[in-house]
């Protein structure tokens, strides 16, 4: 039998006016038989590894190019320019799009270091 399932992640994006907001997304996977359930390819040009300490907390910027973030651990507290705050632990993926306007700022909630990747497009 052949089906579909989501993987789902949160998309941080700017509107026409530059102000950042949080949009839920998924994606279709597909039954690809004992290997598990596969998305259609996605683009990327690099994988960046980050690690960063427990004080990490970095005030309003964009994103310095359109990419995806997958949290390896720790945790995470994002507020977009909306006002909206969302919290984001390991295993989480983001689509990171605000590369204009005021942005988005990050807070480490976590104690020790926090890693992640970065998938840029």
């Amino acid at each position: 039998m052949r089906y579909s399932r989501r993987m789902h992640y949160t998309r941080i994006y700017a509107d026409n006016e530059g102000t950042s907001h949080f949009e839920d997304v998924s994606l279709s996977l597909h039954d690809s038989g004992e290997i598990g359930r596969l998305s259609a390819p996605q683009s990327a040009s690099g994988l960046i590894f980050r690690e960063t300490s427990d004080t990490y907390d970095y005030s309003w910027h964009p994103a310095p190019r359109r990419q995806w973030i997958i949290l390896l651990d720790g945790a995470i507290e994002i507020q977009v320019g909306d006002g909206s705050t969302r919290r984001f632990g390991g295993g989480e993926i983001l689509l990171v799009e605000d590369t204009s306007g005021s942005g988005h700022r990050t807070k480490q909630l976590n104690a020790g270091t926090r890693r992640s990747l970065f998938l840029p497009l």
